[in-house]
């Protein structure tokens, strides 16, 4: 490649990484704090270093107050110093048991959100693997080989993601209930194609449009051979994942709507 054109890409590709950068795409994002409660920064992903930074940043004010709380689960080498919100490195793109710590302190927050609260939702890619919560029965050891089994299918991220959310106690709009009845807001820097809610992260605030048939569907189109323990989870009824008509989705439109509620939609930044 000529040297001019080489350099002409290489000023391209710095640009558009320069304009995603949450320094400059988030804090236009960033909803103001409630009145009286918490702002509960979740963020996961491999920008989550950087997502937390700049939101910490912005409510700085909060922390004499003890108004701000939170956790971020990132890659190994990716994180960024926090004074407040915690900071946690862990494996990508297969999760590790560093994932499970993290992701179960974002859980434990979620669960002590009140109605006062704001639980801001930070995601970007890697977040699916960063944010590890197996289901009932499933070790990591079990969900390690089936992400690498996903990973050397051939399958697409849609595919993976969708079984990835019905192996999860936070994918898959779980996160939101968990949360509930505090409101929540999810930013997301997407790497999806069609930058869909449900795909990006494996949608932990939104309703997931796959079921546990389309989960198992995918794992016969691509002959997978999985733990036991993981086709039996499958199989559990109990492992459905929040779907469009649970309350917590039902209001989830835009402020002054009729039936407007505490769950907004994901701005993809």
């Amino acid at each position: 490649m000529p040297t001019k054109s080489r350099e002409l890409l290489e000023a391209l590709f710095r640009s558009a990484v320069a304009a995603a950068h949450p320094s400059r795409c988030l804090p236009a994002q960033l909803p103001d704090p409630p009145p009286r409660g918490r702002v509960i920064v979740l963020a996961a992903g491999k920008a989550a270093g950087s997502l937390t930074e700049v939101a910490e940043e912005h409510y700085a004010g909060l922390i004499g107050q003890n108004r701000l709380d939170g956790v971020a689960v990132t890659r190994h080498g990716y994180g960024r110093p926090t004074q407040r919100i915690a900071m946690v490195e862990a494996g990508h793109p297969v999760p590790d048991a560093a994932g499970i710590s993290g992701t179960e302190r974002a859980l434990a927050l979620a669960d002590a959100a009140g109605g006062d609260d704001l639980v801001l939702v930070l995601l970007s890619g890697g977040a699916s693997a960063n944010w590890i919560a197996p289901a009932a029965g499933v070790t990591l050891a079990e969900k390690q080989a089936t992400t690498r089994a996903l990973l050397r299918s051939g399958a697409n991220i849609g595919e993976i993601n969708c079984v990835r959310k019905h192996l999860s106690r936070i994918k898959g709009g779980r996160l939101a209930r968990r949360a509930h009845p505090a409101r929540i807001v999810t930013l997301a820097i997407s790497d999806v194609p069609g930058d869909d809610p449900a795909v990006i992260g494996s949608g932990p605030t939104v309703p997931d449009p796959t079921t546990l048939a389309d989960a198992r569907a995918i794992v016969a189109k691509y002959r997978l051979d999985l733990p036991q323990a993981v086709t039996r989870a499958l199989e559990d009824p109990s492992n459905e994942s929040p779907k469009p008509a649970d309350a917590i989705f039902t209001a989830a439109l835009p402020r002054g709507s009729p039936g407007a509620g505490r769950v907004s939609s994901t701005c993809r930044t």
